[in-house]
């Protein structure tokens, strides 16, 4: 009788081990494929790409080092203005202050100029209309002073523009006065803008500004102007751009598995780095947790295609740390610390351990209850 009892005991606790051997607790495991050098990714069969965290692969992945389009760096030797429907003109005609309109005292001088029709001309006296739109102030004067010398012995002409309405840029996002800029005849760059929008607020994401240009757009990281002085990001705006700041509230890193304080990472304008995420998180946690398997998922996209880059790190070596200090995360990342063999063989024990005590407590009830 006590046989066929500890038989069944045995075969019942077998099973259990076998689907829990199966199971091996979902999420406390990520298996992936062995990861190659950087410079050489594994296709696995379905989307994932995976890569080992090397001293090759930091440089590209930092968000940092986006490249500028070449298209945004082709600028003219010398910036000149031109103008357009909607400038107003101030034309003055040196000793002939009949052909000059004083601004006065109270009038400025945008009020008292020429201003630009839509059509792109002006009337000027003894000159007639004429087309202006496109041209910069030195032909204009030429072309006024060449019909004025009908009237005028050697006249000297002076034209500026006395306001710039024509052009504009466009300012959104996280800035102090979103808004538009005139374009005029000082250079606006980049950082010319977000200045004189009020600068940055404390939640905007300096790594991604976004330039609308012709219905293309293109990713800018003023972090690589503000951190490493790379002035090829502050490229020249053009009538008709949009600056677009994000925000960082989506911005943000989860970690998960074998760490202290599973928790979502917010990233701030200086970025984080996957040593930064971790700690955060409280580290990992050196009872349970698998070195050789700190693992980024990252969603990405190539040629149109979804694609998950799977990046492995092998903090055995306490030198690992250093790379993992210097492999910059990106908004959205997973960060995942799977569990050591031993950690998940002691949870399938420590789940059995209920069970088993149960089955053996009621063997001895009925032993005893025998005896009786």
């Amino acid at each position: 009788m006590k046989r066929v009892y500890f038989r069944r005991i045995g075969l019942l606790v077998l099973s259990v081990l076998l689907l829990s051997g199966c199971t091996v607790f979902p999420g406390s495991h990520l298996k992936v494929g062995s990861p190659k050098s950087s410079d050489d990714a594994v296709s696995l069969p379905d989307i994932v790409r995976v890569y080992a965290i090397d001293t090759g692969l930091l440089s590209p992945t930092a968000p940092d080092m986006v490249s500028v389009p070449e298209i945004l760096t082709q600028e003219p030797e010398e910036y000149d203005y031109r103008v357009g429907p909607g400038d107003v003109l101030s034309i003055t005609v040196w000793g002939h202050p009949e052909l000059t309109i004083p601004a006065g005292s109270m009038r400025s001088a945008a009020e008292a100029g020429n201003w630009v029709h839509a059509d792109g001309t002006i009337f000027y006296p003894y000159v007639g209309r004429f087309q202006v739109a496109g041209l910069n102030v030195a032909t204009i004067r030429e072309q006024i002073t060449e019909k004025l010398r009908r009237y005028i012995e050697s006249p000297q002409v002076d034209v500026t523009v006395a306001a710039f309405r024509s052009q504009r840029v466009y300012i959104t996002g996280a800035v102090s006065s979103p808004g538009p800029l005139p374009v005029s005849n000082v250079p606006l760059r980049v950082i010319d803008a977000i200045s004189a929008s009020g600068d940055f607020l404390p939640e905007a994401d300096w790594r991604r500004v976004t330039l609308t240009r012709n219905g293309q757009e293109y990713l800018l990281s003023l972090a690589a102007l503000y951190l490493q002085g790379d002035t090829s990001v502050n490229v020249l705006l053009q009538h008709g751009d949009v600056l677009h700041v994000s925000r960082n509230d989506d911005s943000k890193v989860f970690v998960l598995g074998e760490v202290r304080q599973p928790r979502k990472v917010m990233m701030d304008r200086n970025g984080l780095s996957l040593a930064g995420a971790l700690a955060d998180a409280g580290s990992i946690n050196e009872l349970s947790a698998n070195a050789r398997g700190i693992f980024v998922l990252r969603a990405v996209e190539e040629n149109g295609e979804p694609r998950i880059h799977v990046f492995q790190l092998n903090a055995r070596s306490a030198t690992a740390l250093v790379l993992a200090d210097h492999f910059e995360m990106q908004p959205r990342d997973i960060v995942y610390v799977t569990a050591a063999p031993i950690a998940r063989w002691n949870r399938i024990i420590s789940n059995l351990l209920p069970t088993v005590s149960a089955l053996f407590l009621g063997v001895r009830t009925e032993r005893e209850l025998d005896r009786l």
